[in-house]
């Protein structure tokens, strides 16, 4: 995935935003690779806590605060943030249990806050349906690796207004 990403040039200087974060391990390779701002955003108290750790690892060998991990849900991180709250990178990574119309409301709040040439990576089970995109974002790649899928979607020419 990130070799992709990197071919697209979206990390270096990004702000870069992992939803479901989990530990945090693909917003830390992006500040790794050169994203500019990263935000954790994760909910469960023991994952949270390792991205915390790792937040404080990679921020501490970069010599600067670039990861920043938010404890709490994703809609209502999402619903927090201001319209000046622009994404060059989206990462999400949901737990498979999560609906495809869940998913969909999430991605409807998130699409005002993507920047101008955004990428978003969704990774899901390769067994899970293909989310419905929702106006204002396109899927332009997808790829299967084993039992993941990973979709590709980029900001269309429908944005919404926030």
């Amino acid at each position: 995935m990130f070799s992709r990403l990197d071919a697209y040039e979206v990390i270096a200087d990004a702000r870069v935003l992992d939803l479901f974060a989990g530990s945090g391990s693909l917003g830390v390779e992006s500040a790794s690779r050169g994203a500019k701002i990263v935000d954790l955003v994760e909910s469960a108290d023991k994952a949270a806590a390792v991205s915390r750790t790792n937040a404080d690892l990679v921020n501490k060998a970069l010599k600067h605060q670039t990861v920043r991990v938010h404890q709490l849900k994703v809609e209502t991180y999402l619903d927090r943030a201001v319209p000046a709250d622009q994404w060059d990178l989206v990462l999400m990574d949901p737990p498979y249990p999560v609906e495809n119309a869940a998913l969909t409301g999430i991605l409807e709040i998130l699409v005002p806050h993507l920047a101008e040439g955004a990428v978003l990576v969704l990774e899901r089970s390769s067994r899970s349906q293909e989310p419905e995109w929702p106006v204002g974002l396109e899927r332009f790649a997808e790829k299967k690796y084993g039992e993941t899928k990973l979709w590709f979607a980029e900001p269309s020419a429908e944005l919404p207004s926030v």
